[in-house]
């Protein structure tokens, strides 16, 4: 694929984006590429799918208006090969990016994505979910919060929510499995101080896989118990009835 083609399919999209931009991911695709052969970082490995699931997908957020701010503080939460939170910080160079996995050698390919396109918005977090939301320099400290295909909506939520800031937001991205998993995670969100949105369909044109976003707006601060120690929330998800 050439920068030509790339810059082509975002403008598609309905993606605005800088001239370097296309550049920019197709350079992070081939690092991909070459280090997806000797470490397991994607499953997909068409050329065509992975720009429109990896960095399409990523993107299709700045399309909803005041989702994802050009300014400010986002944590992109068990990131893996960095998506979204690698494409946004790319596309928002005034936006300061924090990327967090518990896996070290996803965090070492970051890292050299990172160097490679001298990247200066972007910090990476070597932590589980649950450990990294009680440290002090994470806890509530950020604008926007995001993930990607890491965990049900109610599990997400207690993931997610300790990192906001009161007035700011949690993202999820999600797929076809977010109508079973809403009921539970809209009571999952108010238990950790949050009120979960209604969901924006962000389907990527000319491929039929049904993608959404749910914003969960942060109104009141996490309880001090939340989350719960690692593990804790995916075998034990709040929202279920009389569980808290």
């Amino acid at each position: 694929m050439t920068e030509q083609t790339l810059a082509a399919r975002l403008e598609e999209c309905g993606i605005s984006h800088d001239p370097t931009l296309p550049g920019k991911l197709l350079r992070y695709h081939a690092l991909l590429l070459d280090w997806n052969s000797r470490m397991d970082l994607t499953a997909v490995t068409e050329e065509d799918e992975m720009i429109d699931r990896h960095y399409v997908d990523s993107l299709m957020a700045l399309t909803v208006p005041g989702l994802i701010p050009e300014k400010g503080t986002l944590i992109d939460v068990g990131t893996g090969a960095g998506f979204p939170g690698l494409p946004l910080a790319l596309a928002l160079p005034e936006c300061r990016v924090t990327l967090l996995d518990a896996q070290r050698k996803r965090l070492d390919f970051l890292q050299a994505v990172i160097d490679d396109l001298g990247v200066t918005n972007v910090t990476l977090v070597h932590s589980r979910a649950e450990d990294g939301a009680r440290k002090p320099e994470c806890r509530e400290r950020f604008d926007v919060a995001v993930a990607r295909a890491v965990a049900p909506l109610a599990v997400l939520a207690e993931y997610l929510l300790p990192y906001v800031k009161v007035g700011g937001k949690a993202v999820c991205w999600k797929g076809p499995a977010l109508a079973d998993e809403l009921m539970q995670g809209r009571r999952a969100a108010f238990l950790l101080g949050g009120r979960a949105e209604e969901p924006i369909s962000c389907g990527i044109p000319g491929r039929d896989w049904q993608h959404l976003l749910l914003p969960i707006h942060k109104t009141q601060k996490t309880a001090r118990q939340y989350p719960r120690k690692s593990g804790t929330p995916g075998k034990s998800p709040l929202g279920a009835s009389g569980k808290a």
